[in-house]
């Protein structure tokens, strides 16, 4: 089955097996993400596994309970703001306790939503799980000590430290609208033999800049980044996820992972799972990394990880271990067509969205708009007193 890799985030292969279409005929057939029909989206983004091959991320017994909180004065309509948002999904946690939940776009608590890039945010968590438990010794190590394929790459001296903040200064173009751009080449070329296909791609690209001198988001390095955890795991990202957070921490469902041509989770893209199991990624993170009385990550990842490590060109924002970071102290997952985890420790706040915005990216619309709603939660829970 052959896949288009187009975004960011995604659709490294949203592809449409030849008998996916749906009883209503909404699913789509076409592999390019981008040019699906909105109502396509919606069919899609509900039920990945029903367009390409997953991996699943195993629940366990044990669920996580959010509180129900006061409903939240807020300045803002939200009923309003999810519709102009095309959201599917909208939960606010604050303080452990949901102060608004709604679902829409024929989506409910028990459905599974696509995440598209927030993805890179869980994938970053693994590798400070791997620390932690011993299979990657440090983030200073070179990756082809864990993937010997990139070995005399341009990769060769580019550090685990550079991947997890995009400054490896290889060359990259994660243009989504170009089916020549590296995002939308790297999935179709044939793999070499015994070899994840993102490192046969990875392997062939040149340098740019030096190593920490520039970043560039590249959606292929976190790719590599699930190749290096696998294979210095020696397991599935689809199974350590699952059991370094999402049965300890409590997960209320069963999640899927989305797979690349060549069998590898797609570590840049592509977990779909219910909204509250999203929040609940936020909560784990808000608590400092802890899942079943255990410590999953190092004592100075989140730190690091959710903090400001590559300059962005944009004011008061940056980029961490795989986290969008701002200055005022709050972090967020973010993947194209509106889906986000929104984190503020000060607020103790969580905020998760599924949506299928009307494009793949928008800063200066919904995306802006979506900002107006965190500082506009923000301001409301400044209102009435810090927990």
């Amino acid at each position: 089955m052959r896949r288009w890799s187009l975004g960011a985030c995604v659709a490294m292969a949203l592809a449409a097996s030849s008998h996916a279409q749906s009883p209503t005929n909404t699913m789509p057939k076409d592999r390019d993400v981008l040019f699906w029909t909105q109502d396509q989206r919606d069919a899609a983004f509900r039920a990945t596994e029903k367009v390409t091959q997953v991996n699943t991320i195993h629940a366990g017994g044990q669920v996580h309970p959010l509180g129900q909180g006061k409903p939240l004065k807020i300045s803002m309509d939200l009923a309003a703001y999810m519709a102009s948002q095309r959201n599917a999904g909208l939960v606010i946690v604050q303080n452990g306790k949901i102060r608004f939940e709604k679902y829409a776009l024929d989506y409910g608590p028990e459905g599974r939503w696509t995440s598209f890039s927030v993805a890179k945010s869980l994938t970053s968590s693994l590798v400070g799980a791997a620390i932690k438990d011993g299979y990657i010794k440090s983030l200073d190590d070179k990756v082809s000590r864990y993937i010997p394929g990139l070995r005399g790459s341009a990769y060769d001296d580019v550090s685990v430290r550079q991947l997890l903040t995009m400054t490896s200064g290889v060359k990259w173009n994660e243009d989504y609208t170009d089916r020549n751009s590296d995002v939308a080449l790297f999935d179709r070329q044939p793999p070499e033999p015994g070899e994840d296909i993102t490192v046969s791609y990875m392997k062939k690209l040149p340098r740019e800049a030096p190593a920490d001198s520039k970043w560039v988001y590249k959606t292929g390095e976190t790719n590599l980044i699930g190749v290096l955890v696998s294979s210095a795991t020696g397991k599935t990202l689809s199974a350590y996820l699952s059991e370094k957070i999402w049965k300890p921490y409590g997960m209320e469902g069963d999640a899927i992972w989305m797979l690349g041509r060549t069998g590898h989770e797609i570590a840049g893209c592509c977990i779909s799972a219910r909204l509250r199991d999203y929040a609940r990624f936020g909560m784990f993170i808000l608590g400092g990394g802890k899942a079943g009385g255990n410590e999953v990550l190092p004592a100075d990842w989140l730190p690091h990880a959710t903090t400001k490590q590559a300059d962005i060109g944009q004011p008061g924002r940056g980029y961490g271990y795989q986290w969008w970071t701002n200055d005022d102290g709050s972090f967020a997952a973010q993947g194209i067509f509106g889906q986000g985890i929104f984190i503020d420790p000060a607020r103790k706040l969580v905020i998760a969205s599924n949506g299928n915005w009307p494009t793949a990216t928008d800063p200066e619309g919904v995306g802006k708009q979506r900002e107006e709603m965190y500082r506009a939660v923000q301001k409301a829970i400044d209102a009435e007193g810090r927990p």
